[in-house]
C-alpha cells in the first residue's frame, strides 16, 4: 500500500473480477494442503509490543520507523511521528494507534514500517507473516496490515505489495485482502492488481481480535484469517526480494471520514514473522 489509491468504483470492480474468476478460498483438497504448520518454521521476528522501538524516517537503531519508506504516505489522516501526543500508545502489551483530530480539525494518525528507504530493516522473502488485531469501528476507517519489497528507493525494478488484511469501516461484513505488482516508469502499465473480498459475520472484526496471516512460498501466495486459509494466489515472478511488515490505521480511501468516530482505535497484540525451518521441526514440535 499504498500507491496510488484506488477510487471506489474502481476498487469494486477488482473485487467483482476476483470473485468472478473463482471461489474465495481454496477447495477442501487444497485447503488441507493449505493447513498452517508452523512447527516446519522458526521464529524471525517477534514483535509483542511490550514496548516500542521508533523513529520518523530512518531506522538507525530503531526497529519501527513512522512513514513509508518511500514518503508516501496516503489517505485522510496524515501519519505523525511519536511523540508525548502522538499516534502510538501501548498499555498492557497491547499497541494502540489512535486517529484523532488536533486542535486545528486536521485528522492524525499513525504507521509502522519495518525498513526504511535506505533498504535497512528487516525483511524475509519467503516465510508466514502474522498481526493479531482488534479493529476500530466506525465508518472511514482504513486499518491494515500488509507487506512491502525491502530494497533501497533507488532501485526501481517491479515491487510487490501482500495487503494481508484491509478493512473499510462502513462495511463490517467483509475485508479485503490483495496482491499488488508496481511497476514504474515507462513499464507503469504493467502493474497489475488482484482483489479478493473475505465475507466475515457482521461486527466480528471489531468485536475481538482476530490474527490476519499470509504464507509467502515461491510457488503461492495463501492469505489466512484465524490460521485457516481463505484465499490462495500463485507467486508472481516480480517477487525476488525480501518482504518487510507495516501496520497502520488510516482514513478514507476515497470513502467519506465525516462520521468517523474522534478518536478511532486499532489495537495491535503483535506482529509475528516466522521463516522456513523444516530441519528444526522435531525440536520445536516432539511428536509430531
Amino acid at each position: 500500500m499504498k500507491a496510488p489509491i484506488l477510487p471506489p468504483a474502481l476498487r469494486a470492480a477488482l473485487v467483482l473480477s476476483a470473485l468472478a474468476a473463482g471461489p474465495l478460498g481454496p477447495s477442501p483438497a487444497a485447503a488441507a494442503e493449505e493447513a498452517l504448520d508452523l512447527c516446519a518454521y522458526k521464529p524471525a521476528f517477534m514483535e509483542e509490543f511490550d514496548s516500542l522501538s521508533v523513529a520518523p524516517r530512518v531506522l538507525n537503531a530503531a526497529r519501527w520507523i513512522s512513514h513509508t519508506p518511500w514518503n508516501g504516505d496516503f489517505g485522510d489522516a496524515r501519519f505523525v511521528d511519536d511523540a508525548p501526543a502522538g499516534p502510538f500508545s501501548i498499555k498492557d502489551g497491547i499497541l494502540h494507534i489512535t486517529a484523532r483530530r488536533d486542535e486545528a480539525g486536521k485528522w492524525r494518525s499513525g504507521l509502522l514500517a519495518a525498513s526504511d528507504g535506505t533498504g535497512a530493516g528487516f525483511g524475509l522473502r519467503y516465510g508466514y507473516f502474522e498481526a493479531r488485531m482488534r479493529l476500530p469501528p466506525g465508518p472511514g476507517t482504513w486499518p491494515a496490515f500488509w507487506l512491502g519489497t525491502k530494497r533501497p528507493n533507488t532501485d526501481k525494478t517491479p515491487s510487490i505489495e501482500i495487503d494481508v488484511i484491509e478493512y473499510y469501516g462502513h462495511s463490517d461484513a467483509a475485508y479485503s485482502a490483495a496482491l499488488h505488482v508496481w511497476y514504474k516508469g515507462e513499464d507503469k502499465k504493467r502493474t497489475t492488481n488482484t482483489v479478493q473480498k473475505i465475507p466475515v459475520p457482521a461486527g466480528s472484526l471489531l468485536d475481538d481480535f482476530h490474527t490476519y496471516g499470509v504464507r509467502v512460498t515461491p510457488e503461492t501466495i495463501t492469505y489466512y484469517l484465524d490460521r485457516k486459509p481463505v484465499w490462495r494466489r500463485p507467486t508472481p515472478p516480480e517477487l525476488d526480494k525480501p518482504l518487510f511488515p507495516l501496520v497502520n490505521l488510516a482514513l478514507g480511501s476515497g470513502f467519506p471520514i465525516d462520521r468517523t468516530p474522534n478518536p478511532s482505535v486499532l489495537l495491535v497484540d503483535y506482529v509475528h514473522v516466522y521463516a522456513p525451518d523444516p530441519e528444526g521441526r522435531a525440536a520445536r514440535c516432539p511428536g509430531h
